[in-house]
């Protein structure tokens, strides 16, 4: 008899440039789901790389943002994503196939004062947890 291992659930956040929100929400993911999530982030039109200020804010939660990149939304194309959440940028999503969709109203922090940008990271934390905690209690994480 062999015991079976529980499916990580593939969670996706998007955004337009996927250098901020995204990279966030993707990081607390990570960190928040433990060995339950597969974390991933994309853009619409990714600009290449990470912002070093958002690299700067999630060091201050003890997270390395540096290893990450900015990717294109195009290598999610017909995957199967529980859960796609786009970051307030209007980005639809259409061609990502997701049991959960979510749209949440973040401001762009890219030229945000510090302590705005403080405050888009730590929005982006809790909503991240609340996430999580919806999809565990109704069975899709």
């Amino acid at each position: 008899m062999s015991e079976s291992t529980p499916t990580r659930k593939r969670v996706l956040f998007v955004c337009v440039e996927n250098s901020n929100r995204s990279q966030m929400a993707e990081a607390f993911a990570r960190r928040h789901g433990s060995d339950k999530v597969e974390a991933h982030s994309a853009g619409s039109r990714p600009s290449g790389k990470v912002n070093p200020r958002a690299i700067r804010f999630m060091a201050e939660k003890g997270y390395d943002l540096s290893t990450h990149t900015s990717k294109g939304i195009d290598r999610f194309t017909g995957q199967d994503i529980d859960a796609a959440v786009a970051m307030g940028c209007g980005d639809a999503c259409p061609l990502v196939r997701a049991r959960v969709r979510e749209d949440w109203d973040i401001p762009d922090p890219k030229d945000l004062p510090d302590d705005e940008f403080r405050k888009v990271r730590d929005l982006i934390e809790e909503k991240v947890k609340a996430l999580l905690a919806r999809l565990e209690a109704s069975g899709t994480a």
